[in-house]
């Protein structure tokens, strides 16, 4: 049965994140708030959590799901290596905005999808999220919509249009800026901006120099 907390109340706060973090260890759907937009997450090590995960959004295993961290320290578990510029970047921006694509650490046992051995992966500037994601590890999460539909700014709208298949709704309110995340890739030798969101391109250029935009 769904579960909503509103994490505006401290008791409610304490008690969602327990049990939203219980439910990912379970390998099942929580909806938590981020600070662009609503995010279903699962957890990224559990297979059949991330199918679950497209499933409920009506979406492919062709559009491979992010990951969110809580720490720096898991970020760099998560790939081969951070490059010239990942550090860097990490240090200016993150939390906040901005997904960073990396060559995935092939040693790790996971599937998000169809990723060619890459893993877009970002820090949320959300308490919540941060909370929870230091008592989860990494997570896979997408917007908390179905594939086509406007992504969700409160738990409500998510609910909507997730309803049964998601265990825990995490409610901190209206999100403040329904922007999403810039998003840059790190994988070749010049990085490209495949997304243009909350970071401007003039920002990151300050920290990485040249850069390749998709237009």
């Amino acid at each position: 049965m769904t579960r909503r907390y509103l994490c505006s109340n401290p008791g409610e706060r304490e008690s969602g994140l327990i049990d939203a973090a219980s439910v990912i260890r379970a390998g099942d759907l929580i909806v938590l708030p981020t600070d662009t937009v609503y995010g279903i997450g699962a957890d990224a090590f559990t297979p059949s959590a991330v199918s679950a995960l497209l499933t409920a959004k009506g979406r492919g295993s062709d559009m491979p799901v992010p990951v969110l961290v809580g720490t720096v320290r898991a970020a760099g578990a998560l790939t081969e290596s951070l490059g010239p510029h990942g550090q860097d970047l990490i240090d200016a921006f993150w939390p906040g905005p901005l997904t960073l694509i990396f060559k995935a650490n092939r040693s790790l046992q996971w599937d998000l999808g169809e990723t060619k051995g890459t893993v877009a992966i970002r820090m949320p500037l959300h308490q919540v999220a941060l909370d929870l994601l230091k008592e989860t590890g990494p997570m896979a999460v997408s917007s908390a919509n179905r594939t086509g539909n406007p992504p969700a700014t409160t738990a409500a709208e998510a609910e909507e249009q997730l309803g049964q298949s998601v265990a825990v709704y995490l409610d901190a309110g209206p999100c403040a800026d329904n922007t999403p995340s810039t998003i840059l890739d790190l994988t070749a030798s010049v990085p490209r901006v495949l997304r243009k969101g909350g970071i401007p391109v003039e920002k990151l250029r300050g920290v990485v120099g040249y850069l390749a935009t998709e237009d």
